[in-house]
Formats: C-alpha cells, structure tokens, sequence
C-alpha cells in the first residue's frame, strides 16, 4: 500500500506529538487523514488549515467510537490505515507516602491507552475488512504505540508500563486474527521523544534526557516516528511485530 490520495488515515492522539507529526506527514504524502481527539476547536482548526479533518472523541467510550467511525467514514471513506497515538502518562509509585496508588488513576491509565487503542483498533477493523483487498490482498494496516516502558519501566511507572506492555501483548494475537481477513497490525515502541510531556520539562532536564540516548544523542522527534509508520504501512511483510524506535537507550529505575 503506497501513502496516496486514495487511502483514508484515521490517527488517535492526533492533536498533538507523535499522533500530529504523523498526520502531517502522511497528509503532505497525499492522504486523507481524520484525527481523533479530545475536544479542542484550536487544534482542529489549526488541523483544518493543513486539510486534516478532526473528529472529537473519548476513545474510551464505546458509543463515541462507533460514532466517530460513521463521521470518518462519511467524510472520506473507510479507512485503510489506523494509527493509534492517544495516550496519557501520569506518574505514581505503587505505595507513597499517601498509600498505595490511586486505584481510579491506575483505571484510567489502562482504559486510553489500552483499551480505547483496542476498541478504535478492532472496530475500525470490521469496517476496514470490506475494503477491496490491493497488493497482496491487503485490506488495512493498523499500527499502536506501545513504549520502551512497557520492557524498561521506572520509579512510577507501574501504570503505564502495563498499559504499554498490553499493547504489545495484543499486537501478535490481533494480527493473527486479522491476518484471514488481509488486515495487518505493528506496534512502535517509541524511546525518549519530544511530545509536550517532555518539551514542558526544564532545559537542563531534556538535555540530560538527550545524553542518555546511545545513538543518536538526541531526543526523538514526531518525524521519526511518522516515517516509520509510513514505512509499516508501505511494507506488507511487517505484521505481527514490535519495533523500539529509542536510539538504543535502556530506561534505569530513574
């Protein structure tokens, strides 16, 4: 499948980050690309003016997911490739010095990143299996971002490393669900990247981010990332499979 004017893009997250890089860029490829987010007349106009149309929605509602499928598919057909960038990444120890973790906040972590990424990725799919199958009979391509947490996690982490390493856990048994019905599915696990979680950090702060990076000795920008979920979508014999995307770096406790 080639990055053209002919294939529907649908990215969670895509507001900001890794999600925004990734609709830029496939969009100046020729794509039509619908982002799901989060309310936010801003960034949907900022997205209009690049010809990115947004679609608000919870992820971790059911009903809004349903219903931001019909508008995407509406407005630009159904999809062939979804990519799933949304994702929060709050900070808290298993016991501190209030108690144990905050039970709500441990739900609410597994709930937008792993379950809203499973319910857009699955039931984009049943749509996504009725498109007419291109080169090697492929009807779609769904790509979710896990992180370098989900092998690596640190001091706090608990939460967001078991979102994470859900979804790597999913991504082999889903791509071999799909696999009859010529739909693919990757993970990226991204590193250290500059999303605003770590671009509000103080200066001193990224840099010694940065110098923790084997190589290259930077952070990882949004552009990384979207060329390689340009590459997955372009290279069919990708499925099933994790890619780190983190410059060799292996996280310590801190």
């Amino acid at each position: 499948m080639r990055c053209e004017s002919e294939v529907s893009v649908v990215i969670t997250g895509g507001a900001s980050g890794l999600g925004r890089g990734t609709a830029s860029h496939l969009s100046s490829l020729g794509c039509r690309v619908a982002v799901l987010d989060l309310p936010n007349e801003a960034a949907a106009a900022e997205l209009a003016s690049d010809g990115i149309g947004f679609v608000a929605c919870d992820i971790t509602q059911v009903e809004a997911v349903d219903a931001a499928i019909e508008q995407v598919i509406a407005s630009q057909g159904v999809p062939r490739v979804v990519v799933n960038c949304a994702g929060i990444a709050p900070a808290a120890r298993s016991v501190s010095r209030d108690g144990a973790h905050d039970a709500d906040l441990f739900a609410r972590v597994i709930s937008v990143n792993l379950t809203g990424s499973f319910l857009v990725a699955s039931r984009f799919a049943a749509h996504m299996v009725g498109n007419e199958p291109g080169e090697d009979q492929e009807r779609g391509v769904i790509i979710n971002t896990a992180s370098v947490a989900a092998f690596d996690g640190q001091v706090g982490q608990c939460a967001y490393s078991a979102s994470k390493a859900g979804i790597v856990g999913m991504t082999l048994p889903m791509a071999r669900d799909l696999a009859s019905l010529g739909v693919r599915v990757c993970a990226i696990a991204p590193g250290i990247f500059e999303t605003p979680m770590v671009t509000g950090m103080p200066d001193e702060v990224q840099q010694s981010l940065a110098a923790q990076v084997p190589f290259p000795k930077r952070l990882g920008k949004p552009s990384d990332y979207a060329t390689l979920v340009q590459h997955i979508i372009e290279n069919t014999m990708l499925n099933g499979e994790v890619i780190r995307l983190d410059g060799a770096i292996r996280m310590g406790a801190r």
